[in-house]
């Protein structure tokens, strides 16, 4: 995994303006010349396990990260898990298999649905945000900032690992880092 194909940035400083640290994290914009894989090592060794989280969410193409979502949220559904979330977790999968509007829409309904309070409804945001108008129907068109969606990425990636453990989310942040750099290296994100 020396080589992050999916990445296209070579410094880190090229992804940063594109989100924010956390305050813990700021020293970490002076070290923003490291290779993106150096500089998410080196926040999760400080365990800074959002901020790695929200800079792999916004160094990532979009298919993706919304799809890193979709591994993440997979991991962290309850036995048996509750039909709108498992449909919100459908239709961002199907939006990142094979983007379309429709698929998209659809993501839309189901965040809508589920009240965005879930892991997968913020996967269908993700996909949702991915492109075309956020506007309500009727009214003009409005595009998404260029990389909302990987705030909503970001989001239920997050929330997923404390639905793992709320207690101790570290352990459920490393697996989905891990998934994360598999995407970024080439794979499949289906490591354990």
């Amino acid at each position: 995994m020396s080589e992050l194909a999916k990445i296209s940035a070579r410094q880190a400083s090229e992804i940063l303006p594109r989100f924010e640290l956390t305050d813990d994290a700021a020293e970490f914009a002076d070290k923003g010349q490291l290779a993106p894989l150096e500089f998410i090592k080196q926040l999760v060794q400080k365990n800074l396990f959002f901020d790695a989280v929200k800079f792999l969410a916004h160094a990532l193409p979009k298919r993706e990260a919304i799809w890193w979502a979709c591994l993440a949220v997979k991991k962290s559904l309850p036995d048996p898990a509750p039909a709108p979330q498992l449909a919100a977790l459908n239709a961002a999968e199907q939006w990142a298999i094979a983007p379309s509007e429709e698929k998209r829409l659809l993501a839309k309904a189901w965040s809508e649905k589920t009240g965005q309070k879930f892991a997968a409804s913020w996967a269908a945001t993700a996909a949702f945000w991915s492109g075309g108008s956020i506007a309500k129907p009727g009214e003009p068109d409005m595009m998404p900032p260029p990389y909302l969606y990987a705030h909503a990425v970001a989001g239920a990636i997050s929330m997923a690992a404390f639905d793992v453990n709320k207690d101790n989310a570290a352990e459920p942040f490393k697996l989905f880092i891990r998934q994360g750099l598999d995407l970024a290296a080439g794979g499949r994100g289906e490591v354990t």
